[in-house]
Order: C-alpha cells, then structure tokens, then sequence
C-alpha cells in the first residue's frame, strides 16, 4: 500500500513536471507521454499487487519497460513537435542549440529567421574581440542566433568580456549562452531573454512569503500527526487528550527542520549568486511521511557552472550538518530488538541498520556495545527523521537530471557528460532493484525525474580543484550510504 501511495504522489508531481517541460516544445498530448512515464511503474507495482511483494519481478517486466518507455517518449515528442516556423517566438532558452550545425552559406530562409537587422548584425560581430574568440560564422535559428568561432582566450575572460559587449549593444534583449558542440568546440549562441521586463509591464511576485509560512505551518501539524503515529501511540488517545500530540514533535521538528535546512542552503546560495528564486515551499502530506519534502522554484538560469555546483552543494553540506547530530542523537535513544526475518528499509520499528554502511557505522558510534549481530534497531521518532534525511541526501545526490548530483555532475563534467551518466545510473539503479528490492523505489522516482539538466549561461568554464575533489566526496558520501555493510568490516565492528 506504501508503495501504491508513493506512485500516486509521484505520479501527481510527474504530470506537472511533464507538463511544464514539454509544453514548449511539442504539441504531444501531456496525459500521453504522462502515461507512458508511468507505465513501468504501474506494471511493478500491479505485478507486487497481484502477486505480494515475496514474488520476484521477471527481469523481462524491468528490462522491457526500462528501454521501450523511454524511446516511446522520445518518439512521442517528436512526432507532434511544431515545425520550425511555429516555434520562431518561442521563449525558451534551453534550446537544441547546443548542437550547432555544420558551417553553411547563410540561405535566404535563414535571413527570414532573423531577429536582428544588418546593422544589428555589426554590431554584434563587433563584439566578439578577435583575441578572445574568433568569429567565423553567424548562424540564424528559430530560437536561437549561432555565433560559430574558434576559441583562442581564457573562457571565462571571453564569456565575461562578449557578454559586456553584447548587453552595451542590445541592452537586455538577448541571453549570451556559452556551451560545446559534440565536438567539444566552444560556440556562443543569443536567445531571447524570457525575463526582460518593460517599464509597464508588472513584475510578478517572487517571493510569496505568506504562502511559505502556511506551507510550513501545514507540514508542521502533519508531521506532528505522522510522529504521533511513529512513537506508538494509538490516534484515539489524541481525540480524548490533545496534549499527546506533543509526543510527535521529535519527528516533527526533526524531519522539518532537516528539510528546511537544505532548501534553505539552497535559496541563500541562488540570492547571492543573484539568481531569481522563491522562497522554499513544503509540500505536506497526511499518509506517508507527513511531507513530500521542500523546494525552491529558480526563475533565471544560472549564470556558470561554478554557481550550479556551489548551489547544488550548499544543500548536501548544511542538511548532513543537521541531519547527522539529529540522527546520533535519535539513534542514543532508541532500542535494540530482535532482528526479523525480512525487514525492508522503511521498517522503523525493526531495522536493519547493515543495508547502509554509513549508517552502520553511525548506529556503532551510538548504541555502542549494544548494536552487537542478529539484533535490529526500533527506531525513536526523533531517529525516523534523522533516518529520512539520510534517505533523503542519497536521492538528492543521484546524478540524475536536476537533482543536487545532477546538478554537481553537470558542473564538474559538462552538460552531455552529466546527461550519459545519469542514464547509466538509471540503468544501475534498476539492476540494484533485481538484487534488493528496496532499490525498486529509487529506481521508479529516477525514471519519473527528467533526464536533462538547463544548461548555466556560462556553461565552458570548469571548476577550481577543490569543487572536483568536493564533487567526487559527493559521490563517495552516496556510495556509503547506499552500499551495505562489507562483511569484513561487520565482523571488525562486531555487528
């Protein structure tokens, strides 16, 4: 029924996701390629329904799903997506630009295309200086003005410097993207900017802060409902004294405060990179955890990869700096049962803490002596949260679309790497399923997900070497969650 209930919420949070990124881009019917995304999950869990969760999967039903839906989607989008000159006032600027065509003559069809006149046309080529990036080609597309070159500077010198010159010439009218070809050659590519604003015309609010404070305030009281239910305690006690209500704080404020912490990290780090955002919003729920989690909405894109990865990261750094203390804290008071014959991961009153090596290891620093073999943990509420938001970390870190690993994979690689690894991850995630079952979760909110990430404005410019190295403590710091305690080490630590 968890699982069920998991899908519906996915499902609900996916037909928007679809319906805001294809929207500009194909005509595709939104409840068709909804329906295709959620197939593999629907088959999975009608085969668990039909069956019970003991029957095993036919690889054939994973495998299957896993690469036919995709390539429908994509055929699906193709197939109703508008011809050129119905996409021409398209405001989107994560365009396919970042497949600059082979060098042409300009055509006449392309004069047509373009948004700027001859005189325009000088002044831009006049604002790629010859030392910093040599212009060849000018190339006209619906959604996009190609400026085809060869590099010869520094990156971010030449990104910097074009963009001065660009924004000289034409004000605000343009956005000056700096990406790679498949190639690997730098090109620079002008859209139109969705966020010019004209004097009359009215700014829409950004921050809604009433709305935030009554999200929180709604999650608030529905994680309090879920930890009442967490700790034991029968919901007709509540009805004939209120006051036991308090004993769901723990959880509560443990699992709000985790939460609010990350998108928190998140929305400071966007401010001072000056990147349009929201405030973080918290989405509740009254039948599984109490919260779906918390979200910040980005309304500009991100000027460089450095700003990608420093806000990406931000989140993991302050959630682990809440959530590990909570976590020890919960993990000291709570108590050793016998360990069951099956236990799944979100089996809180008799978990197994040897599915997580890093969570092993935090429930020896602990319980000590007591966490000893053949013995699983009865979780108190306040360990729940701390447990969750551990959870929580390792999905956020999957390096998958726009996720916070997404995001750092896209900023220490590139945006096509970042693309190729999280479908691999994809792929790995669903043969993890086949061997633990408690992977299945993963590997249907992964398939949800989108698979690309917007690329950053300056999206040439590398990373310093302590944001790689940063980067690759991410990967570790998922690795050791996810992974299960080593034999080895399980008999070193008597557990």
């Amino acid at each position: 029924m968890e699982l069920w209930l998991l899908v519906i919420l996915l499902g609900l949070i996916t037909y928007f996701i679809v319906k805001r990124s294809v929207a500009n881009i194909s005509q595709t019917p939104v409840w068709l390629l909804w329906l295709v995304l959620m197939t593999p999950g629907l088959i999975w869990c009608g085969w668990s329904l039909a069956f019970g969760e003991d029957q095993p999967i036919p690889p054939i039903l994973i495998v299957g799903p896993l690469v036919t839906c995709p390539l429908l989607y994509w055929w699906l989008i193709q197939l109703w997506r508008p011809k050129p000159e119905q996409n021409q006032s398209s405001n989107n600027y994560n365009t396919r630009s970042q497949y600059p065509p082979s060098s042409t003559a300009k055509s006449s069809e392309q004069r047509q295309l373009s948004p700027i006149s001859k005189s325009e046309e000088t002044a831009l080529r006049n604002c790629f200086p010859w030392g910093l990036y040599y212009l060849q080609q000018i190339d006209y597309r619906p959604q996009a003005i190609l400026c085809l070159g060869k590099l010869r500077g520094v990156p971010e010198e030449a990104y910097t410097r074009i963009k001065t010159n660009v924004e000289e010439a034409f004000g605000d009218r343009f956005l000056v993207i700096f990406q790679e070809s498949l190639q690997g050659k730098p090109f620079f590519a002008l859209v139109a900017n969705p966020f010019h604003k004209s004097p009359q015309q009215p700014t829409d609010p950004l921050t809604r802060p009433i709305i935030a404070v009554s999200l929180l305030l709604i999650s608030l009281f529905t994680t309090t409902v879920i930890g009442v239910q967490i700790s034991g305690t029968d919901w007709s006690q509540v009805q004939s004294d209120p006051m036991v209500l308090l004993q769901g704080l723990p959880y509560s404020l443990g699992i709000v405060s985790i939460l609010g912490c990350h998108e928190l990290s998140h929305y400071l780090t966007a401010i001072y990179y000056k990147i349009r955002t929201t405030l973080p919003y918290f989405i509740p729920d009254m039948f599984f955890l109490g919260t779906l989690g918390a979200f910040i909405q980005k309304r500009s894109p991100i000027p460089h990869r450095k700003a990608l990865f420093d806000v990406a990261i931000a989140g993991t750094i302050m959630g682990l700096v809440v959530t590990v203390p909570l976590l020890l804290w919960g993990l000291s008071l709570s108590h050793i049962v016998e360990l069951p014959e099956q236990s799944n991961f979100l089996n809180f009153e008799a978990l197994n803490p040897r599915f997580s090596f890093l969570l092993s290891l935090l429930g020896k620093i602990a319980l000590g002596s007591q966490l000893v073999p053949g013995v699983a943990i009865a979780l108190h509420p306040l360990a729940v949260a701390g447990y969750i938001g551990l959870i929580f970390t390792a999905l956020k870190l999957m390096p998958v679309g726009k996720l916070d690993g997404g995001s750092i994979v896209h900023a220490v690689f590139g945006q096509l790497t970042a693309f190729n690894i999280g479908q691999v991850t994809r792929l790995l995630m669903f043969l993890l399923a086949l061997i633990q079952r408690d992977f299945l979760i993963f590997a249907i909110i992964l398939l949800l997900l989108p698979p690309g990430d917007q690329p950053a404005l300056n999206d040439v410019t590398e990373l310093d070497n302590w944001r790689d190295i940063s980067g690759f403590l991410c990967l570790i710091l998922l690795i050791s969650i996810l992974l299960p305690l080593p034999e080895a080490v399980a008999q070193w630590l008597n557990i």
